[in-house]
């Protein structure tokens, strides 16, 4: 074994133990999850997916979620659900009772790490690959659906137009204008509830971070 694989090895054990050691200390089921992605998917990048900036954004729609809605939700469908962070943020916190949480995304990888980070709940999630625009939505007859990365939507009224009259929906975009891959950045939360076009808007409110500000929605199709 070479010094730089000795050295990568260490620090997946590492990681593993320290989560181990928040789950001990915490109780939460939620950082169990972790322990076991950073034990069995080594590759994840939950390093990003849950940093501070991921956490504070989910936590913060998490809260609006129970603030707007109440937190007896039947279903809850998550496009662009990555790993399943949100879909855990939200199972792990004892205010909600939720039915059941779909994470969709289009990159086929991270299913497993989804799936995995949200064991303890596996009866009441699910993680499937698939293209948000060929989604059969009334099939899945959500109670909420939840999009948290508008900013990557080349048209984000196409898309909402293919979700059933009345849906409702949680949105979160920014105005990080110098990333490549926001296509699709507002100026404003004005800007932003103008893009979106919902019929009734029930929250809407902006978070400002660093380098950006993350605007949310939360209301009807």
């Amino acid at each position: 074994m070479t010094s730089q694989q000795h050295t990568a090895s260490f620090s997946r054990e590492a990681a593993f133990d320290l989560l181990r050691g928040v789950n001990a200390y915490t109780r939460s089921t939620l950082m169990q999850g972790l322990a076991e992605v950073a034990a069995r998917h080594p590759e994840a990048e939950i390093d990003v997916a849950f940093n501070h900036k991921q956490v504070a954004c989910k936590t913060w729609a998490r809260d609006a979620v129970y603030d707007t809605l109440g937190g007896d939700i039947g279903s809850i469908l998550v496009l662009g659900g990555w790993y399943g962070v949100f879909a855990g943020i939200l199972f792990d916190d004892p205010r909600f009772t939720i039915g059941k949480i779909v994470s969709v995304d289009i990159d086929e990888t991270v299913g497993p790490v989804a799936r995995t980070l949200n064991g303890a709940w596996a009866d009441r999630f699910d993680a499937v690959t698939e293209d948000m625009y060929a989604l059969p939505y009334r099939d899945h007859r959500a109670d909420l659906v939840v999009n948290t990365s508008c900013e990557h939507i080349a048209d984000l009224r196409a898309w909402l137009d293919l979700l059933p009259k009345g849906a409702r929906v949680l949105l979160q975009s920014n105005d990080y204008f110098s990333e490549p891959t926001h296509i699709s950045c507002v100026a404003s939360l004005e800007a932003f509830e103008a893009q979106a076009g919902l019929s009734t808007v029930l929250y809407a409110g902006s978070l400002p971070q660093k380098k950006y500000t993350r605007f949310m929605l939360i209301g009807e199709v």
